[in-house]
């Protein structure tokens, strides 16, 4: 089964600037994680502007969706922010796609140390070669339904509604 990643920024794909001490975008990390995983078959990576997800507004989740329903894959992973990954989740369980879409990110950058962003996309990529079609949330080897999660920023962990 072929699967599509659509990148959408957050947490994963940010970099850490020496200069500033800021955490920004720059050039995806998922080629190389792609790569470190060894997933086969092959993936195909689609990347859509990237976003901090406390940035994103409607017609970004928009995008994501529009992203969902061009994708001939039957299988997509989306690496979207934490923060409002629940949010996006939603809008896209509510279109009844056809398709298995689970969305995924990380709480610590790809390139810091003891990250969970590599953990993070392989699991999102088995689940979504796995279950059969709806949306989910895959993160630290839990998977969630659309409809029945939610972050809760206090323990930095997402959970069943």
């Amino acid at each position: 089964m072929t699967l599509r990643i659509v990148a959408t920024g957050g947490t994963f794909d940010k970099h850490y600037d020496e200069l500033s001490g800021a955490l920004v975008f720059g050039a995806s990390h998922l080629p190389d994680a792609i790569r470190r995983a060894r997933m086969g078959p092959a993936a195909t990576l689609e990347e859509l502007p990237f976003l901090d997800s406390l940035d994103m507004q409607d017609a970004d989740r928009e995008r994501i969706l529009q992203a969902c329903r061009a994708a001939t894959e039957a299988a997509i992973v989306i690496v979207h922010g934490t923060d409002t990954m629940a949010e996006t989740a939603k809008l896209i369980g509510a279109a009844g796609l056809e398709k298995t879409v689970v969305l995924t990110g990380a709480m610590i950058p790809y390139e810091i140390a003891g990250s969970d962003a590599l953990f993070n996309l392989g699991f999102a990529c088995g689940v979504a070669r796995t279950l059969g079609p709806g949306v989910y949330v895959a993160m630290n080897a839990t998977v969630f339904a659309w409809n029945k999660v939610q972050k809760n920023r206090a323990a930095g962990v997402f959970e069943p509604v």
